[in-house]
């Protein structure tokens, strides 16, 4: 038998149609097209200035590996952050930090399942869970969330699904809502009831235009808690993130980073290390999006999109698009084309129900959004 073209199954995963829908986005501006950008979760914003500032005086120092954990004084000051937003005392030494988020799914999901077991998450959700998991040989399994609890999943909705674990974010990507305290709660309860390992996703805490998010470890010291730099810091390909797990999981958690990836890189730690002093400056930031938030809900039901999930945090709105089409990634080529606005098809986040929805983000300037939805409009009106 030849084995020369033989291929793993688990490599065959779904392509992240955002990154395409950036790439068409891309060779249209090369073409000379004006392009606004409302496909992609990434802050129009740079990294912090101080941030900045520290990787500069880096540069004349050795940058080599760090212990596979990360640097002791990032560690600590992520734990400060926890006081600093939720009132936790957390020992740093839960804390792991990581290179990017991605890299605490992959030490999170190697640490907790075996190969072939079932890890539930809610759909609409980040398409990268999935695909991680089956690269990784586990099975995920959505869960459908529905308008009425707005979707989130609840635990009436995990009944008949046989899972071996949960992963949960709030806000959510791509509808921006949030589990309160009770929403959340319910399901950690529910998962510490049947046994199985509940994995928060915390990556757009900070960015909330109401009520502050609820962190998982302000209702139980059993999950596992991911976190990220990328989007209230906006140091998105700075590529460092953290994850926050249970004492005893530590050791193991550490001797699979030090032979996954060695360590977090290390100029980007200082750079993060930098940005947790730097709040200000982020929440300049925040006012933007929310600012942003409010145009896109004004002016989006202008413009013919007029079923959205109410956003309570992240930069993005997620339309039901029912009434427009049964192909939204058509329609997304269409306006792409047509208004040079950038959007992404919902398949990307919900495999069965995302040929119906499109998601907006917000998380460029102000005037990229009043124009955008300007072209939207004008756009969806000669339809």
């Amino acid at each position: 038998m030849d084995r020369s073209s033989q291929r793993a199954r688990r490599g065959d995963v779904d392509p992240f149609i955002v990154m395409d829908v950036m790439e068409h986005a891309r060779a249209l501006e090369e073409a000379g097209r004006s392009i606004i950008h409302m496909e992609v979760g990434q802050p129009g914003t740079p990294a912090p200035k101080g941030a900045r500032q520290a990787l500069a005086r880096a540069l004349d120092q050795p940058l080599g590996y760090t212990v596979a954990l990360g640097l002791p004084a990032l560690r600590q000051g992520i734990a400060d952050l926890y006081h600093r937003w939720y009132g936790i005392t957390l020992d740093p030494a839960r804390v792991v930090v990581t290179a990017g988020s991605s890299g605490a799914f992959l030490l999170a999901f190697t640490a907790l399942f075996e190969a072939g077991q079932r890890v539930g998450l809610g759909e609409p959700g980040y398409p990268s869970y999935r695909q991680i998991l089956r690269a990784l040989s586990l099975v995920p399994v959505g869960i459908p969330a529905q308008p009425e609890n707005r979707l989130q999943p609840v635990p009436a909705d995990l009944a008949g699904h046989d899972i071996d674990g949960l992963i949960v974010a709030s806000p959510g990507n791509p509808s921006g809502t949030m589990l309160d305290h009770a929403a959340l709660s319910a399901l950690i309860s529910w998962a510490e009831a049947k046994g199985v390992p509940f994995i928060s996703d915390e990556i757009y805490h900070g960015l909330h235009y109401g009520e502050r998010a609820v962190s998982a470890l302000e209702i139980s010291q059993s999950p596992w808690v991911i976190n990220s730099f990328s989007k209230y810091f906006s140091m998105t390909g700075w590529r460092i993130g953290w994850m926050v797990v249970p004492e005893d999981q530590v050791r193991r958690v550490e001797r699979l980073a030090q032979n996954m990836f060695i360590c977090p890189p290390h100029p980007a730690q200082l750079a993060a290390l930098a940005a947790l002093d730097c709040e200000a400056e982020m929440e300049e930031n925040r006012a933007v999006y929310r600012e942003n938030r409010r145009l896109m809900l004004e002016g989006l039901p202008e413009a013919g999109f007029t079923k959205i999930a109410p956003p309570d945090g992240a930069f993005y709105i997620y339309a039901d698009v029912s009434d427009l089409t049964d192909d939204s990634l058509g329609l997304a080529r269409e306006i792409l084309e047509g208004a040079g606005v950038a959007v992404t098809p919902g398949l990307d986040f919900d495999p069965k129900r995302g040929h119906q929805t499109l998601r907006f983000s917000y998380a460029r300037s102000t005037a990229d959004i009043a124009e955008g939805l300007r072209r939207l409009k004008a756009f969806m009106a000669a339809r």
